[in-house]
């Protein structure tokens, strides 16, 4: 560990991005900028392997009308990866290496924003430093669209992912609703969710009345049966006219095997790529009789920065801010999350757990969330989703284009003091 408050400040981005994770890394920078001017704070271009390439921007460089609109732009702004670090008793020059770009620009405090395997990475790099004994805070800033961190009650990213998943469910269920009679019986909307179905669940939040859709949700955690799955079907478009289902990209056959994927090596971490759940379902209902429509929110549902949750938003900007309180005591190898006191009132903290209790762990959508049937949520479950949507952040719009108002940031490099990387 570092002296506190010595050295400065690197941030990286890290996996799949979100609508709010720009929020943490605006509430870290805000917090070392309100601090003084003594210290530097870079971002690593591109997560983990901005680092190694000594690819540092400058924040410094940056206009200040644009940074303040950081905390209110969608996507990853100083660029994010899938990488994974090797073990260092297998591989140590990626650890040299970072040991001589944070010894180069005089480094002692590293923030990294990402979910599981991102937390792995953080939690390798703050074990060997310490082995080394080189002084390094090392930080784990919580992100996931998916929810299923362990650590947190809740990630940020997931709780406007919620808010687009029930308002689009809303908007398309009146749509169907309306044309049900003599066209479109079966809506699917697929979701992200590769094991949990945090994002499956929160469909349920769409409802006003129990009769309203969505009819059927299909989690991961739930075995699909393809023959009770139509009968389920056919028997909500008899009672209502029409049947909207919010179907995991994840599901899994009995024998557990993705539904739906797109085969291929997968990404850096092994995971394949998954997607076609809805098209695949739609096939089995048209082939039932059913005219059938379907989608695909995909990176719609975590780029909607203009219907953010106002929850989401200020948690996300709280954990950057209280990171860099953490980092000036000297803590290290610790993730910073959000401990839930209370539903209602809503009531929430951010406490740090060890990243050894994070890495590479899946928080699923646990069983008394899930009804019997493994078709619907449970009341204690929207009890746990509905404060995470509550409250709106829209970002401010541009009166003639009428379109939001997102940073557009140099990413100018700091002056590089190292030959290449040669990995």
């Amino acid at each position: 560990m570092s002296a506190q408050g010595d050295g400065n400040v690197l941030y990286a981005q890290s996996g799949g991005v979100s609508a709010v994770i720009n929020a943490t890394a605006a509430g870290l920078i805000d917090a070392v900028l309100a601090d003084g001017p003594e210290r530097k704070i870079f971002a690593a271009r591109n997560g983990i392997l901005g680092a190694l390439q000594e690819e540092l921007i400058d924040i410094a460089a940056e206009d200040p009308a644009e940074l303040a609109l950081l905390h209110q732009t969608p996507g990853g702004a100083f660029g994010s990866c899938r990488f994974k670090l090797p073990d260092a008793d297998q591989d140590e020059r990626p650890y040299r290496r970072l040991r001589e770009v944070f010894r180069a620009h005089g480094i002692g405090h590293f923030f990294y924003n990402g979910g599981n395997d991102s937390q792995d990475t953080t939690n390798k790099i703050d074990a060997w430093f310490r082995a080394q004994g080189h002084p390094l805070n090392c930080i784990g800033l919580p992100k996931t669209v998916d929810n299923d961190l362990a650590g947190t009650d809740n990630c940020p990213g997931f709780g406007s992912v919620a808010k687009y998943i029930a308002v689009s469910v809303r908007e398309c269920a009146l749509d169907v609703a309306s044309m049900c009679a003599t066209s479109t019986k079966v809506f699917i909307l697929e979701v992200m969710g590769r094991h949990a179905g945090w994002i499956t669940a929160a469909g349920a939040l769409a409802r006003s009345a129990p009769e309203d859709a969505p009819h059927l949700l299909l989690f991961p955690e739930v075995a699909f049966d393809p023959g009770d799955f139509i009968a389920r079907v056919r028997s909500q478009v008899e009672r209502s006219g029409y049947c909207v289902v919010v179907a995991s990209e994840g599901i899994r056959t009995a024998e557990g095997e993705f539904l739906a994927a797109a085969g291929g090596a997968g990404d850096a971490f092994g995971h394949a790529q998954l997607g076609g759940v809805a098209p695949h379902l739609a096939h089995q209902v048209q082939e039932a009789g059913l005219k059938t429509h379907w989608a695909t929110a995909d990176y719609l549902q975590r780029a909607a920065r203009h219907i953010a949750s106002g929850c989401d938003v200020e948690q996300a900007c709280a954990l950057g801010r209280s990171g860099w309180q953490l980092a000036r005591t000297g803590a290290s190898g610790v993730m910073l999350g959000i401990r839930r006191l209370s539903d209602a009132p809503y009531r929430w903290e951010v406490e740090p757990v060890e990243l050894g209790s994070v890495a590479n762990l899946e928080k699923c959508l646990p069983e008394n969330f899930r009804s019997a049937d493994g078709y619907d949520v449970t009341p204690e479950c929207l009890a746990y989703l509905r404060p995470l949507v509550l409250g709106e952040a829209a970002p401010s719009y541009n009166p003639e284009t009428g379109l939001p108002n997102y940073a557009r940031l140099k990413c100018r490099l700091a002056e590089k003091k190292l030959p290449d990387y040669q990995p």
